[in-house]
């Protein structure tokens, strides 16, 4: 067993660190908001008052943070991991950031440590039984080293170099932004043509986006959205992988209006709910009243 440090424990991130340490390893936490790390601590992990203490004697040092700008400042910032990393250790970005920041990212660490990007697909019922889709980026070497650690979170697999992983996973959050747009927009002409709401579900469920009326059907039937995967997070990868495609000269027009979509679901409030919450934007009408209609 390794000594890994974990830093970020949010929504994912408790979880995931919480398997890691129920399998054996010996588990250093940090997070912003020390109150996220009281469980793990009366859980048996250790404590560490800023992301370069939580690196010192780790094997491995995992962040999974939000957005890039929290990945530069617990990398960066003031007591950042950068500072302590010494050669040999790995970091494990499991974040998802995308491409750019992590060949950014990597770049900076190169004299220090190793950098894998290792994003996970999935929500938070998966996490906690270990079930996520992981995609490494990373070369064959690294990769073996990271895999035994990243098999304790789910399925793992090795997607192309460095940065692939990140790049994957931007790919990965683009279609789901499609699908739970497309359920919005499909609901709300069906709708507006007459038909009964369980009768387009019934439909939809046997179209191309099936898999998204299975797993978001019960939220748009009853109006609540309990998160499992945040609004506003989902709203973030879009913007990523549309500034990624524009950086490279392509222009995803569909990304960016299902992006518009999520950015307006947010500013009516739904930006802690569940992404499904967007249906009810599309729908004119808010979360709570939604499965009334």
């Amino acid at each position: 067993m390794a000594r890994v440090g974990f830093l970020g424990l949010g929504d994912m991130g408790t979880p995931m660190a919480r398997r890691l340490l129920r399998v054996g390893h010996d588990l250093v936490v940090w997070n912003r908001s020390s109150e996220r790390t009281v469980t793990l601590a009366q859980e048996g992990a250790a404590v560490a008052p800023s992301p370069a203490q939580a690196a010192v004697g780790a094997d491995f040092i995992i962040t999974m943070v939000a957005t890039p700008e929290a990945l530069e400042q617990v990398l960066f910032g003031t007591a950042g991991l950068a500072a302590s990393l010494l050669p040999g250790q790995v970091v494990i970005d499991m974040s998802t950031v995308g491409p750019d920041e992590i060949r950014s990212v990597s770049a900076r660490l190169l004299k220090s440590a190793v950098l894998v990007d290792a994003p996970v697909r999935g929500i938070v019922p998966q996490a906690t039984s270990g079930r996520l889709d992981i995609f490494v980026g990373a070369t064959d070497e690294h990769y073996e080293r990271v895999r035994p650690i990243l098999e304790s979170l789910g399925s793992v697999r090795l997607v192309g170099g460095p940065g692939s992983g990140a790049a994957m996973k931007l790919v990965a959050n683009l279609a789901l932004g499609a699908a739970i747009v497309a359920l919005g927009e499909a609901l709300s002409l069906g709708e507006s043509l007459g038909l009964e709401r369980n009768m387009l579900l019934d439909a939809l469920a046997d179209s191309p986006i099936g898999p998204m009326v299975a797993a978001k059907r019960t939220n748009v039937e009853s109006g609540q959205f309990a998160a499992t995967f945040k609004l506003r997070h989902a709203a973030k990868d879009l913007r990523l992988g549309v500034e990624a495609a524009a950086a490279r000269g392509r222009d995803l027009k569909q990304a960016r209006a299902n992006r518009a979509w999520l950015d307006e679901a947010a500013e009516h409030g739904a930006a802690d709910l569940d992404f499904s919450a967007v249906v009810a934007t599309i729908a004119e009408t808010s979360p709570s009243t939604i499965g009334s209609r």
